[in-house]
């Protein structure tokens, strides 16, 4: 089964600062009060590079990259 990644925000950790929306806003926007809306979408092989560097940076730690399996097609 291959496996491929998608972002995740803890709630409870976050606080607000932006951050992950100014390195990752192809996924990440802020509400009213400047907190993370995720976008679920699986993050393809070009934009991965981009969802670490917005995980590694996130001053409180919030942001976490969840592997998520793909199915693959049986070949007949």
């Amino acid at each position: 089964m291959a496996v491929t990644r998608r972002l995740a925000v803890d709630p409870i950790r976050c606080d607000g600062r932006g951050l992950c929306a100014e390195l990752f806003p192809e996924r990440v926007s802020l509400d009213d009060w400047g907190f993370p809306i995720v976008d679920p979408t699986p993050i393809d092989a070009a934009l991965l590079r981009d969802a670490r560097r917005a995980v590694q940076l996130c001053p409180v730690l919030a942001l976490r990259l969840e592997a998520v399996p793909v199915e693959v097609p049986l070949r007949h």
